[in-house]
């Protein structure tokens, strides 16, 4: 099995629509929330390299819905890396809702842009040795 970062959630009332399941938009938050927590766990030095104008910008996102999941669900988002290129890093995510089974109930992917403000304007940067360090173990198989 593929090494995955792993962000669990329980699902609160306020994350659910007046029908009682999750709002899609929730789907997305918690792709931001599972990189952020990867980001504390594994390459926490980051924070000094953003505090010297280091930018990490979401250039595009996405999710599949594959099933429903409503208040009180539990949910294991897992995070892999797909691919890294020059300043660009994609990430793709499953999420499953935890159970008796767990049952795979939505898939997304993610695509950062590692940038460093210069002034008024963002550039182009490499992508941090200790993100790219963190982020290997993380990595799948080439899949087509």
């Amino acid at each position: 099995m593929i090494n995955a970062y792993e962000y669990r959630h329980v699902v609160g009332f306020e994350e659910t629509s007046l029908v009682g399941n999750v709002y899609y938009a929730n789907h997305l938050h918690w792709q931001g929330r599972a990189r952020e927590m990867f980001l504390r766990d594994y390459a926490p030095e980051i924070l000094e390299e953003m505090e010297r104008g280091l930018a990490l910008i979401t250039l595009r996102c996405s999710c599949e819905y594959l099933g429903e999941l409503k208040a009180f669900d539990q949910v294991i988002v897992r995070m892999f890396l797909a691919a890294t290129s020059q300043n660009r890093i994609a990430m793709r995510f499953q999420y499953w809702r935890e159970g008796e089974q767990r049952e795979l109930v939505a898939r997304g992917e993610q695509e950062i842009a590692c940038m460093r403000r210069q002034g008024d304007n963002l550039i182009p940067a490499a992508i941090p040795a200790c993100l790219r360090e963190a982020l290997a173990p993380f990595a799948e198989a080439v899949h087509q």
